[in-house]
This record gives C-alpha cells, structure tokens and sequence, in this order.
C-alpha cells in the first residue's frame, strides 16, 4: 500500500463512504486529503477542484432539468 494511504487514522475512502458522497465529492475529498503526502500538492488541490466543478455543474444541470419539469424558479 502506498504511504500516502496511511498518514491518517482515519482513511479518506471511510469518509467518503460514511458520508455517503459519492464518486465526484469523493474525489475531492480524497485529493485534499493526500495533497501534502504525495507528488505536487498544487496539482492534486487543482484536481480536488475540477471534480468540485464538475460537481456543481451536474448539480446545476439536474436543477434545471427538474426545474423545467416541475415549473420551479429559483432566485
């Protein structure tokens, strides 16, 4: 197992899965998480970022597809 899994108590995998977050919020807990103990901090910090984006992005598409289902308009 590579160390940058062991530099915690607690595994980022344990709290992605009690947290229930899922594939993209995962990512980006699993890369802040390890983002000083590996490589290039700066880069894992900017990948924690793009699954965020990528995220937000989904999140927004998904609200305005049920938005136009429903008729709901948001401020």
């Amino acid at each position: 197992m590579n160390e940058h899994y062991k530099q915690h108590d607690i595994e980022a995998i344990d709290v992605i899965r009690a947290w229930n977050l899922g594939f993209e919020l995962g990512n980006a807990i699993k890369y802040i998480a390890r983002h000083n103990h590996k490589g290039d901090p700066v880069l894992d910090l900017e990948k924690a970022i793009w699954y965020l984006r990528s995220y937000i992005d989904n999140y927004d598409l998904e609200r305005k597809y049920s938005d136009t289902v429903t008729g709901v308009t948001h401020l």
